[in-house]
C-alpha cells in the first residue's frame, strides 16, 4: 500500500461513515447506535494502545510495580474492563452491562441510561499476552424493550436476538469486525490516521475449509461425536486430504482465522467441563452471529447455539462453529448418536 498516494485520498471508508451509511438505511433510527458504536469504537482504540505497550512495560520493570500513590499497576484485563464500562457508561446509550470480568451484572444509572444492553469480554485470551500471540475484545448488543424499568431478562436472552456483534483483535494489525444483522465487515486501524478504515468488506466464509482448531490436549475426555469428527479431520475415509490443525488457544485469533479461510472451531464438552469451558453471552453468541452472517452455522451438540436460551450471566455451552459443510457434518454425528 502507497501511503504516501494513500495520504491524498478522501474516499476511505471508515468505520464511522459505514455505520452512518447502515443507518441511512432506517429513516427512524435516532443515531443512538452510532454513538454507542463510536464508543465500543474508542474503547478498543484505547486497549490496542495500550496492549501495544504492555510488553515493553513488563521488559522495563514497569507492570505490576506501584506507582506513586502506592497502588499497584493495574493489569491488562482489569485495566480494558474499566475502559470499556466507562466508554459504555458515557454513551448514554446502554442500561445493562455484562462484563466476563464482573460478577454481577452492572445497572447504569438512569440519568445515564439508554436503550441497549452490551454484553462483553473485555480481554479474550489475556493468558497469551506475555507471549505475544493476538488478543481481543468480543461483544454483542441487544436492545431493551422501551420504557420498562431493565432487568436481568432483558440480558438472558437468545443469541439470534442480538441487533449487532463483533470483536476487536489486537495483533500484527489491529482488526475491528462487526455485523449488524447486515452481513460481517472487517475494518482495520490505520495508525497514522487514527481510524478503522474497511478492509474487508462482506466477509463470506468458505462453504467447506481444510482447517481444524481445537485443543487436543482435552482428547481423552471427549464425547464420541467430537472423537469421530477430529478422527475423521486426521484420516479422512473418502479419499480426500486430511485437514490441518490451527489451534491459537485465543478464541477471537481463531475464530478470525476461521472466518477468513473457512475450516471448524471447536471447544466440545468433555468429561471436565460437562458444559464446555467458552460462555454463552459474550463468548458464543457473538461469535455465533458472525459466522451465520458471514454463511457459516454454529452449533453446540444440541441446538443451533443462537437458539440457546441462557439461565444465568456468566453460563457455559460446548460450541462448534465455521464453514457450513464442516458444522453439518459433525451435527450429522451428533444426530448419529442421539438414535442410538
Amino acid at each position: 500500500m502507497d501511503h504516501a498516494a494513500d495520504a491524498h485520498r478522501t474516499d476511505l471508508m471508515t468505520i464511522t461513515r459505514f455505520v452512518l451509511n447502515e443507518q441511512s438505511k432506517h429513516p427512524e433510527s435516532r443515531g443512538d447506535f452510532t454513538i454507542l458504536l463510536n464508543h465500543i469504537v474508542l474503547g478498543c482504540k484505547f486497549v490496542c494502545s495500550a496492549v501495544n505497550k504492555a510488553g515493553l512495560a513488563k521488559l522495563i520493570g514497569l507492570a505490576g510495580e506501584t506507582n506513586v500513590q502506592g497502588e499497584e499497576q493495574k493489569k491488562l484485563d482489569v485495566l480494558s474492563n474499566e475502559v470499556f464500562v466507562k466508554a459504555l457508561v458515557s454513551s448514554g446509550r446502554t442500561s445493562i452491562l455484562v462484563s466476563e470480568e464482573d460478577e454481577e451484572a452492572i445497572f447504569v444509572e438512569p440519568s445515564k441510561r439508554g436503550k441497549y444492553c452490551v454484553v462483553f469480554d473485555p480481554l479474550d485470551g489475556s493468558s497469551n499476552i506475555d507471549c505475544g500471540v493476538s488478543i481481543g475484545t468480543i461483544f454483542g448488543i441487544y436492545v431493551v424493550k422501551d420504557g420498562i424499568e431493565p432487568a436481568l431478562h432483558d440480558v438472558l436472552q437468545p443469541g439470534k436476538n442480538m441487533v449487532a456483534a463483533g470483536y476487536c483483535m489486537y495483533g500484527s494489525s489491529c482488526t475491528f469486525v462487526l455485523s449488524t444483522g447486515t452481513g460481517v465487515h472487517g475494518f482495520t486501524l490505520d495508525p497514522s490516521l487514527g481510524e478503522f478504515i474497511l478492509t474487508h468488506p462482506d466477509i463470506q466464509i468458505p462453504k467447506k475449509g481444510k482447517i481444524y482448531s481445537v485443543n487436543e490436549g482435552n482428547a481423552k475426555n471427549w464425547d464420541g461425536p467430537t472423537a469421530k469428527y477430529v478422527e475423521k479431520c486426521k484420516y479422512p475415509t473418502d479419499g480426500s486430504s486430511p485437514k490441518s490443525l490451527r489451534y491459537i488457544g485465543s478464541m477471537v485469533a481463531d475464530v478470525h482465522r476461521t472466518l477468513l479461510y473457512g475450516g471448524i472451531f471447536l471447544y466440545p464438552a468433555d468429561k471436565k467441563s460437562p458444559n464446555g469451558k467458552l460462555r454463552v453471552l459474550y463468548e458464543v453468541f457473538p461469535m455465533s452471529f458472525l459466522m451465520e452472517q458471514a454463511g457459516g452455522q454454529s452449533f453446540t451438540g444440541k441446538e443451533r447455539a443462537l437458539d440457546l436460551v441462557p439461565n444465568k450471566i456468566h453460563e457455559r455451552s460446548p460450541i462448534f462453529l465455521g464453514s457450513y459443510d464442516d458444522v453439518e457434518e459433525i451435527k450429522t454425528l451428533y444426530a448419529a448418536e442421539g438414535k442410538k
